[in-house]
């Protein structure tokens, strides 16, 4: 297992497959298996059956997990590897570790 950097609600572009180049919202992240869901990415149709829940049934279209090394973060709109920066700093006479997520291509603070 994989350490996931990306976080739900985080803005990725999706680097292979047949929505190469596109861009969407993390929805879901599976870390057991390495995948995320993005908004509007990978989808499929679904043929559901009349429940009590969905009591139309009939064909529905939902999106469809992609695996985590087929998308990349996306940092001021260019695609951008994501590191981790420990910092410890001083806080009520203790000395505590602060870690920050970092856009590799900028150097810049994610969070």
């Amino acid at each position: 297992m994989s350490h996931i950097r990306l976080k739900r609600g985080d803005r990725v572009v999706v680097t292979t497959g047949k929505d190469k180049g596109k861009e969407g919202r993390v929805l879901v992240i599976d870390h057991k298996n390495s995948r995320v869901v993005v908004e509007g990415l990978n989808m499929v149709t679904k043929h559901m059956k009349a429940s009590q829940k969905n009591p139309q049934g009939g064909i529905i279209k939902k999106e469809s997990p992609v695996h985590v090394s087929n998308v990349m973060y996306l940092h001021k709109g260019a695609p951008t590897r994501i590191a981790f920066k420990v910092e410890r700093v001083e806080k009520d006479g203790k000395m505590v570790n602060i870690k920050y997520r970092v856009a590799k291509k900028t150097g810049d603070v994610i969070d």
